[in-house]
């Protein structure tokens, strides 16, 4: 790939996250300071599908650091999952004088820009989901954010589920990983924890142990569940039958991926977007910027890819000693 790239596109793909405008205005002002021209491209692929481009400089990111979703918007597109549509994503590219390109967004957003650099446009994804499941990086940007949305949410929870000695189930986000419910349940001193990772779906062992800490004279119960399994609503009424104790379901969803960013995910999503730019500028393409052992990095997409995330050993016996 070369690396006399003069112009450069932004773009932010898939769920919002907390800290997507902080790499923005990390990219953007980056790249400008470097003597390069930066395009923005509202609502993700689609948008670039119907060039939705504009002209972006300094002033275009001021005062969103603090902000939370994205000022690009972002959006799910099928059209891109084709070989026309990103054929069509990379000559639009071409036709406006887009020679680097950084996604920001998850997994589905890096298979798209890696098609992007098969067709000639150097690409580089950042890590933006909630979820935390880039299998590469121990950080995605929003996670920090989201986790302690969730955290709050769920010591308010537990404060009248205390005071009505009454079971709550509560759901959190993170789609198939179980990583804001693992760090919530330890966090937030949950009972139990349900992590798609982990559960084997015995709903009656976990009802008898809402009843042996009830004989241990437990007043109340917090039962941590992710979005991965679900069936919040039924889990509760189950619950209720077959313990006597009252029990209601709280599925937290959307609010978990609003608010201001954390100071984390402010700070972190600054140095990948700029350390996007950097890699563009070397000529690199086809590369996801990672957060590992303590140092920021880069992969090949195929290789980030193909990596496979799992809750940690250790973390996990932690959260079941200490929910004792």
């Amino acid at each position: 790939m070369s690396n006399n790239i003069g112009t450069i596109g932004v773009l932010t793909s898939g769920g919002d996250a907390p800290g997507m405008n902080a790499a923005i205005r990390a990219v953007v002002r980056t790249a400008i300071s470097k003597g390069l021209k930066v395009k923005g491209i509202k609502r993700g692929y689609a948008g670039l599908l119907n060039e939705e481009i504009f002209d972006m400089d300094t002033t275009s990111v001021a005062d969103i650091i603090q902000k939370g979703g994205t000022v690009l918007y972002t959006a799910r597109c099928e059209e891109f999952t084709t070989a026309e549509g990103q054929a069509r994503g990379a000559e639009i590219c071409k036709k406006h004088g887009i020679e680097g390109l950084v996604v920001i967004g998850g997994d589905g957003s890096f298979k798209g820009a890696q098609k992007l650099s098969h067709l000639g446009i150097n690409t580089i994804g950042v890590p933006g989901t909630i979820d935390l499941d880039i299998a590469c990086s121990e950080y995605t940007i929003g996670f920090d954010t989201a986790v302690n949305t969730a955290m709050e949410a769920i010591d308010k929870i537990r404060d009248t589920s205390t005071s009505h000695e009454r079971c709550s189930v509560i759901e959190v986000m993170g789609r198939h990983a179980g990583y804001i419910a693992l760090w919530c349940g330890i966090a937030n001193g949950a009972e139990d924890i349900l992590l798609p990772e982990r559960y084997d779906g015995d709903e009656e062992k976990l009802i008898q142990h809402i009843k042996d800490s009830r004989k241990k004279g437990k007043k109340h119960h917090i039962v941590i569940n992710a979005e991965g399994i679900g069936h919040s609503q039924s889990l509760a009424k189950k619950i209720e039958a077959e313990t006597g104790m009252e029990t209601r379901a709280t599925i937290l969803g959307h609010m978990q991926r609003g608010g201001s960013p954390t100071c984390k995910d402010r700070v972190y999503a600054s140095i990948m977007g700029a350390y996007a730019v950097d890699l563009l500028c070397k000529g690199a393409s086809n590369r996801v910027v990672a957060y590992a052992n303590g140092e920021y990095v880069d992969y090949e997409i195929d290789e980030a890819l193909a990596m496979k995330k799992d809750i940690d050993d250790y973390q996990f016996d932690v959260s079941k000693n200490l929910a004792r």
